[in-house]
């Protein structure tokens, strides 16, 4: 035989074969040539398989992907290894494998797990099912990659001779199938000499060619101007040819998930989605003294939480085992991690500047240096931020750790800031689409006419111009933009010098307006953001009347409103030499803004929104004059601007883009797309817009063709992803990141519903429907249904994203209409927010007065209509002269301030008559208000609103302590019995309810506030004037229709008895004399009415039948105003837009409008046998009942008659209405009792004594609760025993909101002998310990007082063995010795102390805001088995602990401020030293 006819034998066909021996999720059929990776949806790993036998040379070993899911990023990865499969330790992917292998993943080739070639060949992970993919190790010890029989060239050279084929089934890919094993054909084989990649540059490597020609060209350097055949050789050699031996390169030996590129100065995580360590990069050489190391962030991904680490290492890399994160190296090592300084991955300076690098966006730049002294100092964005350790060892290599968030880093080689300048110029002039428009010449020299005169620098935002010699800054195209406008002055601030700027023009088009503050970022070498809120570090912006640092708001309520701001108003601001700083409106100064300002700020103008020119104001030279007011302004300058021409024509040129789904076709040149084998197919058909929709675009598809062969039809929405990098999925709600989309009724963020019951159902569209998404220059996004607008569907999107259309289900064929554009009405002024509205004047009238009868250290002056504090801090209580009037507004005006106390004005509304009281001076008023209880006091306190002294509503509005001089604060008594506090003229909201008729305005001045002057009238306001404006016509007439119905009515003497109506939704079906309603089909259509009017103090009650847990979200209800005879009923509820209240999940809408959320519980997780109630008071406010216990009220102002409605939705099929329980509720049992009133001293939460170890059945009545089950999932995480739990889990209890208040838990309750306060673990689910049943515990149990103690996840299992809390097992913060106390009160026991030479102490808590603050239970992170997500969770007990074997002291470690309302920061914290004192008796989890 010939030797071809031996090559084709029995050996041949082995090789053909997959090794019996595999990854661990593999599963191996057809004679071991196909093999299927087990649990796809729910594992991406572990699916590695081998040759049977080592490849002989030129043989390709040929494999097809047979399935693919896309639940992973990532897919299948291919290669070559001298590890025989009969003796491998599998790893868990190819990447891991050692010792001589070669992989092939997406498009990079890895030796050993490290990146030896980028861009190589095709990219794996966009191979689709029937492709083929193979290896080969050729005659000359080369690596070649072949897919679908086209050979890809050599990947690798010097390969061993005895290798065996790897194929890792990762990923998307879950199975493949041996097809051939064998030479290729002659006429395929190719000779590759030489591989070229792709030479296309993207923007980092742009800006890198242009960084390094610039440094050539100033220093000297050599430069072949000879012109190139090729730009991206020319480039490259350009590139090569900067970066010599001794430049700072990331070295060659990595993190296993790391890959080099860009010659060693990029380094990347590969799967940043799906793993966040690993990625630990160092430099290739030690660094020089006083060298800067520094990189730019070029990728971030949100998922994660933590970021970049940088820092230095003694570690050689050529010896090192890299660590998955370098704070797990202890020795040699010092890190800055967030905002500190880890050393050999301890904490030595918790604060070690004010940047966090968590917070540092793509583009921010981090340096290092180590100073000749030894000092090493860190640099944020080329800013020193100081000392970070003084003694650093001699030899030190530069490390970077891409961890969480961190994917992508670039090494910058030049730090010169001029250069820098050039850099990003010569960026933006190549790579702008806007080069049209003349720019300033860049000049880096100041002006030798006025070298001190301020101006603004000319590196300014992309739509920001500079014009008149650098003093006028202005927006082209003011009415096409609002962003984009940042400009900053060309120089640092001096201390105590103004910069100010009068606004020129103004556009009417936008919300917002001008922005003015500081930043220390040298504006030659910042990359400007769109908004100067969106830097976070080194900025303090004024907005509003707000003010912002670092993109996060710190004080809310401050100074006039700069949206308020006119064409000729100025603004200014300037920093004192004391570091404060100050913002100045037309010249008046608004107050100190913020302190510890570093010098060497440069001032910001933002031109956002309305402001659309501004001219910086100074005694050098005189202001031009303001455009005239009727001209088109900067606009006329640019006739060619896009925006322009795109707004003159009718046509578009949105498309759909050629990138599409795997069924999807596009025609009809870009216009037409419809999925093909419709009736066989009915997904995998996504189709993108051409290009991202500019703001107040509209992308307008009309459908053309649908098929009745499946269920679902089309769904429309936007993703931030470019067509580019989107892998498309079978559907675009399997996208888990930056997308929007309305499918059916309900709108998905990233795959997740966010909102059901929209304004429209995309199902129920028919052929010849016309659907519109927009988004509006507000972020928020529209969908237009028929040209009609529905309204917003979601807000917060971010500026750039691209329209998506899903040809899903029914939906077969689509085109684009020639209504797609820009609308003329962008809904850009229709977005009106609080800041917005007008700033109220008090009305001409006969001036309020103070009553002479007031607290002892307060003079009045001015005839009673000022009050000025004289002594002390305290006793600074006044009285309005008259009881108020409904309606009538109490207003003064904050006159002085006195900073050396704490503390600040009260305000409220007090049933205490001052002329009862006897004479002055008051020696026995009350010292403040909150004392006050005499008599029945409303007061707001801070933000806390109280009654009688007992709190009653926390975070309501802004707290009163920021208030300074200048501030206005009033206080109403409305028609509706409720009290209204107005702040600066703005009305905050309802803060108390059932407030008495005859009341008096109270104030104290209090702490900081020493003198007030009445700014308010004796007569009634115009309530016109500071009504907020309407946003819709039909809601001004309701309000008026409303107005004029009766306040109140009689109670009926005999409750009504209530049914439901004849006239319902048309899936519903009444039985028992119209007692019980049930949805007897899909998911909607299931509205429901009473046929009578609900009576004011009747209590109207259903119960829930039956749930289909086949849905997803439940009921809703609700009352409407108006008869319902004639009502047409809508899908859903929410659809209700006329005098309508809906109490949906836990917030509640009129008209559609949410008004109120986080009330009551989630209506979506009530349980079968819940009874739901609802009930208008006699003061006209609505309350919803839970199983008999008010909620609370939900809304106000509620008209007569109104009738009560159900809307039986999604999982709710049955309900049935209450009639044995009718009952009319007097107006007296809405009063509020005190905790002292209620005899519950002897519960623990929420269960009577004589059942408290036993609880009842019912104590989850929410039985699917997903929170506890996700909390459950991660108990069986921690693979604790279940011995050591009650088996009974009806004695678990969830404190989730919802199962909270389902049970009506108060928030604090008393245990013990004598009895003690401890808070309920609101936000934690404990799961109860089995109780050892021995006497001492049975006895004691009910005499032992309740405390929690937060631990760290490694020290549950010993603590649980013990039944105690043990020493040494907790986090260092939690249990320790007692004398060894750090310097700043952390303690840290000695590793190696002998056991019992200090007793233990441990910290333990009556309330869980402190026992599990991270310090003590520290947060870790898992995936959850069931949905993959990543969570993070913290763990702790609820203990019982004896009395008298602890001591009360005040918090040692955490916050400062005051963590519970019930329990002071000095009582806060027990100790106890006693063994045996405590006793387990619950694990709590929280899961975030």
């Amino acid at each position: 035989q010939t030797p071809s006819v031996v090559n084709t034998g029995c050996p041949l066909k082995m090789a053909a074969e997959l090794h019996p021996r595999s990854g661990k999720l593999i599963g191996l059929s057809n004679s071991n040539r196909t093999a299927r990776r087990n649990q796809p949806v729910q594992e991406f790993n572990h699916g590695l398989v081998l040759s049977k036998e080592p490849l002989r040379d030129r043989d390709v070993f040929t494999v097809r992907i047979d399935k693919k899911v896309n639940s992973w990023s990532g897919s299948i990865e291919i290669g070559v290894t001298a590890l025989d499969p009969a003796a491998l330790d599998f790893p868990s992917s190819a990447t891991g494998l050692k010792g001589g292998s070669w992989i092939v993943s997406g498009c990079s080739v890895l030796r050993d797990g490290r990146s030896v070639l980028e861009e190589y060949g095709r990219d794996l992970d966009q191979l689709a099912e029937g492709d083929r993919v193979g290896i080969q190790r050729n005659s000359r010890g080369e690596l070649h990659l072949w897919i679908n029989g086209q050979d890809c060239g050599a990947a690798a050279s010097g390969l061993p001779p005895k290798l065996w084929a790897v194929v890792d089934l990762y990923g998307k890919c879950t199975q493949v199938t041996v097809v051939s094993c064998e030479p290729p054909p002659p006429s395929a084989e190719r000779d590759h000499n030489l591989h070229f990649v792709s030479s296309v540059l993207t923007e980092h490597q742009l800006f890198d060619v242009f960084n390094n020609a610039i440094v050539s060209f100033y220093q000297g350097g050599n430069t072949n101007n000879s012109p190139t055949g090729n730009s991206g050789v020319g480039a490259g050699a350009l590139m090569a040819g900067m970066t010599t031996n001794d430049a700072l390169l990331f070295h060659e030996k990595c993190g296993t998930l790391i890959k080099l590129s860009n010659n060693n100065k990029t380094a990347e995580r590969r799967r940043p989605l799906d793993e966040f360590n690993n990625g630990v990069v160092m430099t290739n050489r030690p660094l020089r003294h006083n060298e800067m190391f520094e990189i730019r962030i070029d990728k971030l991904v949100d998922k994660w939480s933590g970021s970049i680490e940088i820092g230095v290492t003694t570690h050689n890399p050529n010896n090192l085992d890299y660590p998955a994160t370098m704070t797990n190296l202890r020795s040699g090592t010092i890190m800055m991690s967030g905002c500190g300084i880890l050393t050999n991955g301890k904490g030595t300076r918790r604060e070690y500047c004010e940047f966090s690098l968590d917070e540092l966006q793509e583009g921010d730049h981090i340096g290092l240096m180590r100073k000749a002294s030894g000092a090493l100092h860190f640099y944020i964005n080329g800013i020193d931020q100081g000392v970070a350790a003084a003694q650093t060892p001699g030899v030190v290599y530069g490390v970077v750790d891409l961890y969480g968030m961190a994917v992508k880093v670039t090494i910058v080689h030049n730090h010169n800031h001029s250069d820098r300048l050039r850099r990003n110029n010569a960026i933006m002039r190549a790579l702008s689409p806007d080069v049209g428009r003349p720019r300033p010449t860049l000049s880096l020299t100041p002006d030798t006419e006025g070298p001190d005169r301020l101006l603004f620098h000319p590196n300014c935002g992309q739509k920001a111009a500079i014009i008149g010699d650098g003093r006028t800054a202005l927006r082209p195209h003011a009415t096409d933009d609002f962003n984009h406008g940042v400009v900053l002055s060309s120089r640092p601030l001096r201390s105590n010098e103004v910069f100010q700027v009068r606004i020129d023009k103004m556009v009417d088009k936008w919300a917002g307006s001008i922005e003015i503050g500081v930043t220390t970022h040298n504006p030659a070498y910042l990359q400007l953001p769109s908004t100067m809120t969106n830097l976070r570090s080194g900025t303090w912006m004024m907005t509003g009347n707000g003010v912002m640092h670092n993109g996060t708001t710190i004080l809310d309520e401050y100074g006039h409103n700069l949206d308020r701001l006119k064409a000729g108003d100025t603004v200014g601001v300037v920093r004192k030499e004391d570091g404060s700083l100050h913002f100045f409106v037309n010249g008046v100064a608004q107050g100190p803004a913020a302190w510890n300002v570093p010098p060497s700020v440069y001032a910001v103008v933002d031109l956002y929104g309305q402001a659309a020119q501004a001219t910086i104001m100074d005694d050098m030279v005189d202001l031009p004059p303001l455009p005239e007011d009727n001209s088109e302004g900067p606009t006329a300058m640019s006739p060619g601007s896009p925006c322009s021409v795109a707004g003159a024509t009718t046509t578009t040129d949105l498309r759909f883009h050629q990138l599409h789904g795997t069924n999807a076709v596009i025609t009809n040149g870009g216009r037409t797309a419809l999925r093909q084998n419709c009736r066989s197919e009915f997904n995998d058909a996504i189709v993108i817009s051409n290009r991202c929709l500019r703001d107040g675009e509209l992308f307008e598809i009309i459908i053309q063709k649908m098929v009745d062969r499946w269920s679902g039809s089309i769904e429309a929405g936007v993703t931030a992803i470019r067509p580019e990098e989107l892998e498309f999925p079978n559907t675009m709600t399997d996208i888990d990141y930056d997308t929007w989309m309305l499918s059916g009724t309900a709108i998905m963020q990233d795959g997740n519903t966010m909102r059901n019951n929209y304004g429209c159902d995309l199902d129920s569209l028919t052929t010849g429907s016309r659907i519109g998404m927009m988004r509006s220059a507000c972020g928020d996004l529209h969908y237009y249904i028929n040209g009609v607008d529905q309204g917003v569907a979601c807000s917060g999107l971010p500026p750039e994203v691209f329209a998506v259309i899903d040809l899903y289900g029914q939906c077969v064929q689509v085109s684009i209409t020639s209504s797609s554009g820009l609308l003329d009405n962008s809904l850009c002024t229709s977005n009106i927010t609080e800041k917005s509205f007008p700033i109220h004047s008090p009305v001409a009238g006969v001036a309020h007065r103070l009553h002479s009868k007031h607290g002892k250290n307060v003079v009045l002056l001015g005839e009673g209509c000022q009050a000025v504090r004289v002594g002390g801090y305290s006793h600074g209580i006044v009285f309005s002269a008259k009881e108020l009037k409904a309606d009538e507004l109490f207003e003064v005006r904050i006159d002085e301030v006195d900073e050396q106390w704490s503390g600040s004005l009260h305000i409220g509304l007090t049933t205490l008559a001052p002329p009862e009281l006897p004479s002055c001076p008051l020696s026995g008023l009350s010292p403040s208000l909150p004392q006050l209880r005499t008599k029945v006091t409303w007061l707001l306190c801070g933000s806390e609103v109280r009654r009688n002294g007992v709190l009653q509503r926390q975070n309501y509005g802004c707290s009163l302590d920021r208030l300074t001089v200048g501030n206005r604060v009033g206080v109403k008594r409305c028609s509706d019995d409720t009290m209204h506090i107005f702040i600066d003229g703005e009305d905050v909201g309802p803060a108390a309810t059932a407030v008495a008729k005859n009341v008096y305005a109270v104030l104290d001045l209090y702490g900081r506030i020493t003198a007030v002057s009445i700014v308010s009238s004796s007569l009634m306001e115009d309530m016109e004037s500071v009504k907020a404006p309407s946003l819709s016509s039909e809601s001004c007439s309701e309000g008026e229709e409303d107005s004029s119905t009766p306040l109140r009515e009689p109670c009926a003497l005999v409750p009504t008895v209530m049914a439901f109506l004849e006239n319902h939704g048309k899936n519903i079906q009444l039985s028992n004399q119209n007692l019980t309603a049930a949805r007897v089909s899909s998911y909607n259509q299931g509205l429901l009415v009473t046929a009578q009017p609900l009576a004011r103090q009747q209590l109207f009650q259903f119960q829930i039948d039956r749930l289909n847990p086949s849905w997803t979200s439940s009921l809703s209800l609700g009352v409407i105003g108006h008869s319902p005879d004639r009502l047409n009923f809508p899908s859903t509820a929410c659809c209700l837009k006329r005098s309508a209240w809906l109490l949906q999940r836990d917030s509640v809408f009129h008209n559609s409008l949410k008004i109120c959320e986080n009330y009551g519980p989630n209506l979506d997780t009530c349980p079968e046998g819940t009874v739901l109630g609802l009930l208008v008071d006699a003061n006209s406010c609505l309350h919803l009942y839970v199983n008999g216990m008010d909620q609370g009220v939900a809304a106000q102002d509620i008209p007569s008659p109104c009738y009560p409605f159900i809307d039986l939705y999604g999982q709710c099929e049955q309900v049935t209405i209450v009639t044995n329980n009718v009952q009319a509720v007097g107006g007296e049992s809405g009063e509020t009792r005190c905790q002292g009133d209620m005899e519950k001293a002897d519960m623990v939460d929420g269960i009577k004594e004589s059942v408290c170890w036993t609880p009842p059945p019912e104590v989850n009545p929410n039985k699917t609760c997903e929170y506890q089950a996700l909390c459950s999932r991660f108990k069986d995480l921690l693979t604790l025993p279940d011995g050591y739990f009650n088996e009974d889990a009806k004695y678990n209890l969830c404190y989730c909101e919802s199962c909270h208040k389902l049970r009506g838990d108060e928030a604090y309750y008393k245990r013990g002998e004598p009895p003690r306060d401890y808070a309920l673990p609101f936000g934690w689910c404990r799961f109860a310990l089995r109780i050892k049943p021995h006497c001492e515990v049975s006895n004691a149990l009910k005499k032992w007082h309740i405390a929690y103690h937060g631990t760290s996840v490694g020290s549950l299992r010993r603590m649980l063995d013990h039944s105690q809390l043990l020493a040494g097992t907790s986090s260092i913060f939690s249990v320790s010795p007692v004398k060894v106390e750090g310097p700043n009160g952390y303690s840290e026991p000695e590793e190696n102390c002998a056991p019992g030479r200090e007793v233990p102490r441990v910290r333990l808590s009556p309330t869980m805001r402190y026992s599990g603050l991270e310090i003590f239970a520290p947060k870790v992170q898992f995936r959850d088995p069931r949905s993959h997500r990543c969570h993070q969770a913290q763990v702790g007990f609820q203990v019982c602990v004896r009395p008298g074997s602890y001591k009360v002291g005040p918090q040692t470690l955490g916050h400062s401020e005051a963590l519970d309302p019930r329990f002071s920061n000095s009582e806060i914290e027990w100790i106890t030293k006693e063994q045996g004192g405590t006793l387990l008796y619950g694990l709590l989890i929280r899961v975030e």
